[in-house]
Formats: C-alpha cells, structure tokens, sequence
C-alpha cells in the first residue's frame, strides 16, 4: 500500500486499461510515481530535476524505442 495518504495522483488519458502508471506532485515538490497494478507495492520518489529531466527526455523523444507512430504504446 502506498506510503502517501491521498495524493492527487493522475492516469495518463492514453491508458485504456486503468493498469498504468500513476503519477502525483507531492507538497514537497517531489513527483511520487505508482503501478496501479499493484498498490501494496511502494511509490517511487522523484526530485523535481529528476523529473524535469526525464519528462524533456520523454518529449524529445529518448524512450520511443522505435515504436511505430500511431501506435497505441507510442
């Protein structure tokens, strides 16, 4: 179960399944991340640079792994 009570976590509106990965900005300015899959498993915990540095990587297109555009994992 998470260590967090009641953060705003948010689902990406891309996931169809509602097995996807959560994410909440936390009061202390870090970014908690959670499988809802699996709430008994612990969140993880980002700083705000670790986030920002992955959300460029993400919107520069480092992790598309060559997947087809338009594909619903893209």
């Amino acid at each position: 179960m998470s260590t967090l009570s009641d953060p705003p976590y948010r689902i990406s509106s891309f996931c169809g399944s509602g097995h996807c990965v959560e994410v909440a900005p936390l009061p202390d300015g870090t970014v908690a991340l959670r499988d809802s899959k699996d709430l008994t498993v612990p969140e993880h915990r980002y700083t705000p640079q670790e986030w920002t540095a992955f959300i460029q990587g993400v919107k520069a297109g480092e992790f598309d792994f060559g997947l087809p555009t338009g594909s619903p994992h893209s």
